[in-house]
């Protein structure tokens, strides 16, 4: 199986979650947000293709990270092979496991299938659009006041920040 990344996988400290984390930044949207810092990501065709095992070793061999975060683009487009570095992100290295998406908590899961599957085994979700005449420098890990970080268990919602 193979994942469409936009580019490198990265490391990042409190930018996209809490601790240090390794990021992966789909590829594909078609939100489109007014005000998007990642335009570049919208293409479904663009970015490369990457084995699924590419990613797992590149990760293994990443040190002293505590979680996972998948950006975009929206990570729910691919949302089999998001699914597979998850659960291998949670199992094998014992991170937690986080996901921006421009969809809702609600809308995933009526969507079902697939989506829902991978949402449930995320820690946590940013969930929601991007929208600009909502833009809030001073939320954490956010970038609107619609958006919600919520924090999940099998998707079940915890709690919300």
């Amino acid at each position: 199986m193979q994942i469409r990344l936009s580019g490198q996988t990265e490391h990042d400290n409190i930018v996209n979650g809490y601790g240090l984390r390794a990021v992966l930044w789909t590829q594909g949207c078609y939100a489109h947000c007014k005000g998007c810092q990642n335009p570049e990501t919208w293409d479904p065709e663009g970015g490369v293709l990457v084995d699924i095992e590419d990613v797992k070793d590149e990760l293994r061999s990443f040190k002293g990270q505590a979680g996972l975060t998948f950006c975009g683009g929206e990570p729910f487009l691919q949302p089999e092979a998001c699914l597979e570095i998850s659960r291998f992100a949670k199992e094998e290295l014992g991170w937690n496991v986080w996901s921006f998406s421009g969809y809702t908590y609600e809308q995933l899961k009526e969507i079902g299938g697939a989506k829902w599957e991978f949402l449930k085994s995320l820690d946590a979700l940013i969930d929601g659009p991007f929208i600009l005449a909502e833009r809030d420098l001073t939320m954490k890990f956010r970038g609107s006041r619609n958006q919600r970080l919520l924090h999940l268990k099998n998707g079940e919602i915890l709690s919300i920040e």
